[in-house]
């Protein structure tokens, strides 16, 4: 199948990507930045979801809405207005078999930078959208809202000990996921599953449910 990815170069994109590729499918990546994975079956498109002209791509038969930014005075526009460019442009059609969103465990906490948690929420709202536009096709939408998650973009937290420390007694299975692991997630829902749609998966190792009693 075809699979269109946004934000492929770093992190959980240029992950999720891999994760395609080593099942056998082709991936086109989207990213502002150049590519930074070289395999058969991988072709780079250097694009702006937030501006300028989208390239023309046919057969998309998978969409997944990853890329995004933090704090950064953009986060509207880039995380939420962008992805629903990218998503009319190529995932509300006939021939579309499913679309995933990357959401944000801040769209069900609020935490985090404002402009951002908005945005993530956003996305979860929008998702549930186009769930409903896209079932006549016999295609499904979803999203998920990581928490930590460890790459690069995390490296302040996960270097500063005392901050990591707290993080972890916050989390009730007490570490984060990897990449990877949400790749693994990505690909299962957008290939193996075929009846949960306009659902949001929160994948945070229980920090939202991390409770204690008091008596």
């Amino acid at each position: 199948m075809k699979i269109l990815i946004t934000g492929t170069s770093r992190g959980i994109g240029k992950a999720i990507a891999e994760k395609f590729l080593s099942e056998g499918h082709e991936v086109i990546g989207l990213d502002k930045d150049g590519a930074s994975i070289s395999r058969e079956g991988y072709v780079h498109i250097v694009a702006d979801i937030s501006k300028g002209e989208l390239p023309d791509t046919e057969g998309v038969d998978i969409l997944v809405n990853n890329a995004g930014v933090q704090d950064s005075g953009e986060d509207i526009d880039i995380n939420l207005k962008g992805t629903i460019r990218v998503t009319e442009k190529y995932g509300v059609r006939d021939g579309i078999k499913s679309v995933l969103f990357v959401a944000s465990a801040s769209a069900h906490t609020g935490a985090e930078f404002p402009e951002y948690a908005a945005s993530k929420g956003g996305v979860i709202s929008y998702m549930k959208n186009v769930a409903l536009r896209i079932a006549k096709y016999g295609a499904t939408a979803n999203s998920i809202s990581p928490g930590g998650v460890t790459t690069s973009i995390n490296d302040k937290v996960m270097k500063d000990e005392k901050m990591w420390n707290r993080i972890m007694e916050l989390t009730l299975i007490p570490k984060w996921a990897s990449a990877e692991e949400i790749a693994e997630w990505a690909y299962f829902l957008t290939v193996v599953n075929k009846s949960a749609t306009a659902q949001d998966f929160l994948i945070d190792n229980g920090e939202a449910a991390k409770a204690e009693f008091v008596w």
